[in-house]
């Protein structure tokens, strides 16, 4: 399926939909599918699903809307369906004050399960820097992270890019600052 059809951005916008990608099991579904249509049998496979549990999580997302079956096949009498994102990014709603950001929670449990072997480049930097620079940095970061996704070789092994910019809660004295 060529990656012109696809709408740029789906915008979750209701329950169903954010329950939908609460989950990280589905999330990594959707991983699998970012870059190319895949079956249930071929889903359960890259994600270590069993095939009932795999087609149980695909067809919440397909309900969701987030993925959808972009081609059929027969195969020995039984069709075989090719699913894929039904945009090219998914966009969810901000958490609000203290809410949790399911996308950060994800990314963290990638992380964690990625081999230590495989090359990782994880840092965090504390910054102070004025309202200008805060937004010419996130632009930045935003501009580098498409000028990648374009780049991006379906062909080639998964690489996840993740940033957070954010002004973190101020901390009041006595929460670990000396007076």
């Amino acid at each position: 399926m060529p990656d012109d059809d696809l709408p740029e951005t789906f915008h979750v916008t209701t329950d169903e939909q954010l329950r939908a990608v609460s989950s990280l099991t589905r999330h990594r579904i959707m991983a699998v599918l970012r870059f190319e249509p895949a079956t249930i049998t071929q889903i359960a496979e890259r994600v270590g699903l069993a095939k009932g549990s795999s087609s149980y999580h695909v067809r919440t997302l397909e309900r969701a809307g987030l993925v959808k079956v972009v081609r059929t096949r027969k195969v020995r009498g039984v069709t075989e369906r090719y699913y894929a994102m039904a945009a090219r990014t998914i966009e969810l709603p901000d958490p609000g004050e203290g809410g949790p950001d399911l996308l950060m929670r994800h990314a963290v449990a990638d992380l964690e399960a990625a081999p230590s072997d495989g090359g990782r480049h994880v840092r965090m930097a504390h910054l102070r820097l004025t309202d200008a620079q805060f937004a010419e940095l996130g632009a930045r970061l935003e501009a580098l992270a498409h000028e990648y996704r374009e780049l991006s070789d379906p062909s080639l092994p998964d690489a996840s890019f993740v940033f957070a910019l954010f002004h973190p809660a101020s901390r009041t004295r006595g929460e670990g600052e000396a007076g």
